[in-house]
């Protein structure tokens, strides 16, 4: 959900027209709500439920709990034809300049109108949906909340409530004249406060501490080059494999921006369809060609890769740091200029971070897994939902590991916490298998890293 111009929502929500943008003051706000005693669980309520008087899309729409919260094309092959996602395939008013039901279906693909609305057919973005794991982690900066694949994904103050903001006039819509009070409502400050919580609720709630005591030898690998300023480098700028740069080389700054060379990639999958896809210019107005730094944890099992999902596997992923785009950009250049060297690692190398990468993914769905089921021990009628997305986070486990050929008694150990899972979620003797299944899951992170 991103959406631009910066400093400009002020001017729009009070009716003036900025880039495109046409918003009516007519229609009065709806009347503010009862105060909210638990604004997670509100903002939880909102975020799957809400439409804003839209065209049928919550913000759930695309950040599916059952993907990640972000959307895959896999996922998308799984959603009947009446689904909100595809309502420019089904409401006349957005069959034009909306949505690529071509891109979307294919590689997972949403327009976005980056630099404003003033031109539909020739000024958009085609980006894939990240995910909305772990931002009280990844978002803070320096220079102000980074939001989004080029980290100005929401007008305004870039914060997670204007990111809300932005996505209910981008996305939801019922024609793309996108007038306030017609085409949707903008959400209320009391909605937006529980947007945000709901949303720095999920997830991690804080870095891991780098190096971890990791069993199998080829993780433990990947771990030494992705931590070797001289070697993978990686740590460099994904500290502790989050979103932010090393303190020890950019001091405080937090979240960053870098030009990478991914959109100088050939043969990109969404330019090979022969459709229009406009080259993304990332932060700003007219954009500098940079894109802010996501996190590695939640990586393995958010893939495709990249803003523009270009690049389907963790390994592609990790090896396109070895080619051209790369190290002739100039965060590569830059890279080269710090360091004396672009990166350059051999193929097992690029297996053996892709691996480390894997297990921390695997561990973070451990934990997040753990976290849900003695959740739903507390939860009463609430169970049924944390019991699925206790499942989804062990089979992501299983999916991360397996994909790599990594550590097949963990698996062992996933697999039989996930029939427990299945058996609790079915009703059958429920505490028994609930804590049996955790038992499982302990033995599984048993199985990839010492003493945790």
């Amino acid at each position: 959900m991103t959406m631009k111009p910066r400093g400009k929502i002020r001017s729009v929500i009070a009716g003036v027209g900025v880039a495109g943008w046409i918003v009516s003051t007519a229609c009065p706000r709806p009347e503010p709500p009862p105060p909210v005693t638990d604004p997670v669980a509100e903002g939880e309520r909102i975020f799957f439920n809400e439409m804003f008087n839209g065209n049928g899309r919550t913000c759930g729409t695309c950040h599916r709990t059952e993907d990640n919260f972000g959307l895959t094309p896999a996922f998308i092959a799984t959603l009947p034809p009446d689904d909100p996602l595809f309502v420019a395939e089904t409401n006349p008013n957005l069959a034009q300049n909306f949505e690529n039901p071509r891109l979307m279906r294919e590689f997972g693909l949403i327009l976005e109108n980056q630099d404003g609305f003033d031109d539909l057919a020739n000024n958009f973005n085609m980006r894939g949906v990240p995910h909305t794991l772990a931002q009280g982690t990844s978002i803070a900066s320096a220079a102000g909340p980074r939001t989004g694949w080029s980290g100005d994904g929401a007008p305004g103050d870039g914060s997670l409530r204007a990111f809300s903001t932005g996505a209910v006039i981008q996305h939801f819509p019922l024609t793309t004249n996108r007038v306030a009070g017609v085409d949707f409502r903008l959400p209320t400050d009391e909605e937006l406060d529980a947007l945000e919580a709901f949303m720095l609720s999920l997830g991690r709630q804080e870095d891991l501490d780098l190096p971890l005591p990791l069993k199998g030898v080829v993780a433990a690998r990947g771990q030494e080059i992705f931590l070797d300023n001289t070697l993978g480098k990686c740590n460099a700028c994904h500290f502790n494999a989050g979103a932010n740069g090393d303190p020890n080389i950019f001091g405080d700054a937090g979240n960053l921006n870098f030009d990478t060379g991914v959109e100088d990639l050939p043969d990109q999958p969404a330019d090979l369809t022969g459709e229009l896809v406009p080259p993304d210019d990332g932060f700003g107005i007219p954009g500098d060609g940079t894109f802010n730094t996501p996190p590695l944890v939640e990586a393995a099992d958010t893939g495709p890769f990249f803003h523009n999902n270009s690049v389907e596997t963790i390994e592609g992923s990790v090896a396109f740091y070895n080619g051209d785009a790369f190290n002739n950009s100039p965060a590569g250049q830059l890279l080269v200029g710090a360091t004396g060297s672009g990166i350059n690692l051999d193929a097992t190398q690029v297996v053996e971070v892709a691996a480390f990468l894997r297990v921390i993914n695997a561990l973070e769905n451990i934990r997040e897994t753990v976290d849900l089921l003695e959740r739903s021990q507390e939860s009463g009628a609430n169970a049924g939902s944390l019991l699925a997305r206790a499942l989804e986070e062990t089979g992501d486990a299983v999916f991360v590991l397996a994909g790599g050929g990594l550590h097949p008694r963990a698996v062992a150990h996933l697999e039989r916490a996930k029939a427990l899972i299945e058996r609790a979620a079915a009703g059958h003797d429920y505490q028994n298998a609930v804590e049996q299944a955790m038992a499982a899951l302990d033995r599984a992170r048993e199985e990839l890293v010492e003493g945790q």
